[in-house]
C-alpha cells in the first residue's frame, strides 16, 4: 500500500508543477499579447495620421500652387491649345 501512496503522491506533485508551469507560460503569453495589441493600436493611429497627411499634400489646390510657384507652370491661353486627332487604326 505505501508504494501506491508514494506513486500517487509523486504523480500529484508532477501534475501540480505542470499546472503551475502552464499557468505561468499562459500569463507571460497574455502579457505579450497585450503588448502587441498596444503596438498594433499605435500603428493604426499613425497610419490614420499618415493618410490625413497624404490627403493634405495631394490636394489639387496645393499641387496647382506648387506647379505655378516652383515650376512656373500656368494654364495656356485658348489660342495656344491645339487638339491632336489620332486615327483609331494607327499604331502608336
Amino acid at each position: 500500500m505505501p508504494r501506491r501512496l508514494i506513486f500517487l503522491f509523486a504523480t500529484v506533485i508532477v501534475v501540480s508543477i505542470a499546472v503551475v508551469q502552464t499557468r505561468h507560460e499562459s500569463r507571460q503569453l497574455f502579457a505579450q499579447l497585450q503588448t502587441h495589441q498596444a503596438e498594433r493600436d499605435a500603428l493604426n493611429v499613425e497610419w490614420g495620421k499618415l493618410l490625413l497627411e497624404e490627403g493634405a499634400w495631394s490636394q489639387h489646390r496645393r499641387i496647382e500652387l506648387m506647379a505655378r510657384s516652383r515650376l512656373d507652370m500656368n494654364t495656356p491661353d485658348a489660342a495656344n491649345i491645339h487638339a491632336v486627332r489620332v486615327k483609331p487604326d494607327s499604331a502608336l
